[in-house]
């Protein structure tokens, strides 16, 4: 709450801000113009919303398909990690994005619209990530719990299902958010390829008003808003899901 309360006094402090320099009428809701261009940078939030979350959901799918073999016995499943591990994650974002929208349509001839490229690009950078947090936390399960598993004739599938898993993501669920963070801030990349989320939005509204500070804050501030809204939510999941062990 504390946050809120301090993006409201900044919101103030800069709504205060008058002189020569300065061009909050842009973007000031008293009047029909200002009340426009706001109306049209916030339209850009679902877009990047709706990118995150289904990047995210199939990066964590990939991910723990990905780090499933890294915890093999045998060494062709753990190489298979390692190289697709390190390989994805020496790419930039950016670059892996612009790859995916312009080289992978010359290279297999499946065309992507910007959404799906976006999408596909952010999930496959942060699978290598995902990978390595659910090899961590299914490593941080005592072996205990899989002899527990052999005990009562469980196979390897139910084993993670109903056993392994359940305690890792509990364990992992704060790295997953900090991921999911991750991914909103990154999101933004995707302007590059026209994607109509909230940085190309904003990219738009200054080549139309020539005030980029004015409108690149208010970008600044939506982000915050996101990012605070989403912080909030994984703490409240944390608590539901006892988290803490201690």
């Amino acid at each position: 709450m504390k946050r809120f309360f301090l993006f409201a006094l900044i919101a103030v402090g800069l709504s205060g801000c008058t002189g020569d320099n300065w061009g909050w009428y842009v973007v000031d809701p008293g009047t029909p113009n200002g009340k426009s261009n706001l109306t049209f940078l916030i339209s850009g939030a679902w877009n990047t919303i709706v990118l995150s979350l289904t990047a995210i959901a199939i990066s964590v799918v990939v991910g723990l398909l990905v780090a499933l073999p890294g915890l093999s016995e045998k060494r062709g499943l753990r190489w298979f990690n390692r190289i697709y591990v390190e390989c994805v994650r020496s790419v930039p974002i950016l670059v892996l994005i612009l790859w995916v929208y312009y080289g992978l349509p010359a290279l297999s001839g499946i065309t992507l619209n910007v959404f799906w490229a976006g999408v596909l690009a952010l999930a496959l950078s942060d699978s290598a990530f995902q990978a390595e947090i659910f090899r961590a936390g299914i490593q941080s399960i005592g072996r205990g719990q899989y002899e527990a598993a052999q005990s009562v004739s469980l196979n390897y599938r139910d084993t993670m299902r109903y056993i392994i898993l359940p305690q890792a993501i509990r364990r992992i669920l704060p790295a997953l958010g900090n991921q999911l963070v991750y991914m909103m801030k990154m999101s933004s990349l995707v302007s590059v390829i026209g994607m109509q989320e909230l940085t190309r939005k904003a990219n738009e509204l200054v080549v139309t008003e020539y005030r980029p500070l004015e409108i690149y804050t208010i970008l600044v501030l939506e982000y915050l808003v996101l990012i605070l809204i989403v912080s909030q939510g994984v703490r409240w999941l944390e608590r539901r899901m006892n988290v803490s062990e201690g």
